[in-house]
């Protein structure tokens, strides 16, 4: 009998054909992350494809992707995607070269909660997407087991064992584990299609700017080396036997740039080994990380230079919003436009001299905000530079949520075409 727990890189992969149906068993997916204009999906996971849908399976059993072979779907190449937050998201092909330029990748995530979004439609008043989101438990329920060889028999009852209130369920301690949900992931988190682990080494952030949405009041504070330790191996039991289909970590919450040194970098060794990152189906491995000028500023140098030493290919964004002190004034930042242009200075720095190390920056954009902000913006990333940078991605993020504006769009291509550095629209999403 075939196994059906967790599937090792040299177990083959094992197909069932019905008549009205087809099953995968063990299917290996790409094993790195690619910027491709078709679709690609990556891991280990098994698939069900009946004459209606296709749906895959992640080493948990529980449903990860799913599409409709009716006409009427939206588009072949599209698909649908849950989360580990138990978000359904939307990929759109967007015309594959205006969503690349706009988001530096080929596919659009269309969420069903508001962001920040200037691009893409309404995918979720869609009856067949709405059918999925709303019936795909009742759909695989339907699907008779009998006649089937014992592994695949099996497997069919383990994914019908994993009810939306069940995913709900672990979505909720999830968020238990850390205290919170994620509630904005980096911007550079698209690196690896948002697959990430999440681990709170730190709560709240320095600054309760005006402008912010997405973050909370807490004060910042660190966490205890206790609590660090024991989210990890609440987290190791939470994403079981699909542990081995990541590869990037995600030091939350705000501001992980602002902890200690010898913090930061213990989380990271400590999560490595207790995750096996080492044995990851995936290739290379990914950390992420939020900061602001100040953590950034008064960041110890040695930190920098171990991070050269890690495993990892690490990128640290910082909000950065604006070089204009009257735009800094009206967004309820408590900072100096002095001390965004040191902080800078210190990226640019930084991603000259370190190989595996890449710090990206946001700042936000708005019709209403004043015109020397976007003066001030130009400055930075471009008249103070030289030549063209390949690292150090400038992230622009709408100020409005929900309401996607053309003007602001035309704009973003406007700053981007002048840039000298990747820029890209930030799209918020959380986990």
């Amino acid at each position: 009998m075939a196994s059906i727990g967790l599937k090792t890189k040299d177990e083959t992969r094992h197909t069932f054909q019905g008549q009205d149906l087809s099953i995968q068993l063990n299917h290996q997916g790409s094993r790195d992350y690619t910027k491709v204009s078709f679709p690609i999906k990556y891991g280990l996971f098994s698939r069900l494809e009946t004459r209606e849908y296709i749906f895959e399976f992640n080493l948990n059993h529980e449903i990860r992707h799913a599409k409709s072979k009716k006409r009427t779907w939206l588009d072949p190449s599209e698909w649908l995607k849950r989360t580990m937050g138990n978000d359904w998201v939307y990929y759109s092909t967007g015309g594959y070269s205006g969503v690349y330029e706009a988001l530096g990748e080929y596919y659009l995530p269309n969420l069903m909660y508001p962001t920040n979004s200037l691009l893409g439609g309404t995918p979720f008043k869609k009856n067949d997407i709405n059918t999925i989101v709303n019936n795909w438990h009742h759909i695989i329920s339907q699907v008779s087991d009998t006649d089937m060889p014992d592994p695949f028999s099996q497997w069919v009852s383990a994914i019908q064992q994993q009810t939306p209130e069940g995913l709900q369920t672990k979505a909720r301690s999830l968020f238990d584990i850390s205290g919170s949900r994620v509630t904005v992931m980096p911007p550079d988190a698209r690196h690896v299609d948002y697959n990430i682990i999440p681990l709170n080494i730190s709560d709240g952030c320095l600054y309760k700017c005006r402008f912010c949405k997405v973050k909370n009041k807490k004060k910042f504070a660190v966490r205890s080396r206790q609590d660090i330790h024991g989210q990890i191996n609440r987290l190791k039991q939470l994403y079981g036997k699909d542990m081995i289909n990541f590869n990037a970590l995600f030091l939350g919450e705000h501001d992980a740039l602002n902890s200690p040194c010898d913090v930061i970098l213990q989380a990271v060794q400590d999560a490595y080994e207790a995750f096996g990152f080492h044995a990851s189906y995936m290739r290379n491995h990914y950390l992420f990380m939020f900061g602001c000028v100040d953590s950034l500023l008064n960041a110890d140098p040695i930190l920098f230079e171990m991070l050269k030493h890690l495993p990892f290919q690490t990128f640290i964004n910082i909000g950065l919003e604006s070089y204009d002190q009257a735009t800094l004034d009206l967004l309820g930042k408590p900072i100096t436009t002095r001390k965004v242009g040191q902080a800078f200075e210190k990226i640019q720095f930084i991603n000259d001299t370190v190989p595996n190390l890449e710090i990206t920056c946001n700042f936000v954009m708005d019709e209403t905000l004043p015109a020397s902000h976007t003066a001030a913006l130009m400055t930075l990333i471009r008249d103070k530079v030289h030549r063209t940078k390949p690292k150090g991605a400038v992230y622009l993020s709408p100020l409005t949520f929900g309401t996607p504006s053309r003007q602001v769009l035309y704009d973003f291509y406007k700053l981007k075409s002048l840039s000298r550095f990747p820029t890209f629209l930030y799209l918020i999403q959380r986990l």
